[in-house]
């Protein structure tokens, strides 16, 4: 095995991670956003009210998108698996 697959293979789980944490992470920040809005406008100045919002938002976010993520780190693992007598060569 050379180190352009090794390369490859990094490369391909980064992307991996990135494409399948995204989501979380944007909707999380877009939680967070609307509601340092809210306090603003509303001034209440409570630190624990972005995490209830949060919290729930991401929850969904999982449920909803859970299956596709399951489904790509899935298939990343079977095809990662399936060439493992190449990668011992």
């Amino acid at each position: 095995m050379s180190t352009d697959w090794v390369v490859d293979m990094g490369s391909e789980a980064l992307f991996l991670i990135i494409k399948t944490a995204a989501p979380i992470l944007l909707v999380s920040l877009a939680v967070g956003l609307i509601v340092s809005i809210f306090q603003t406008v509303t001034s209440i100045q409570e630190q624990t009210l972005t995490f209830v919002p949060k919290i729930l938002a991401v929850f969904l976010t999982l449920m909803l998108l859970g299956s596709w993520i399951l489904d790509s780190i899935s298939g990343y693992m079977i095809e990662l698996w399936s060439n493992f007598s190449v990668y011992i060569r």
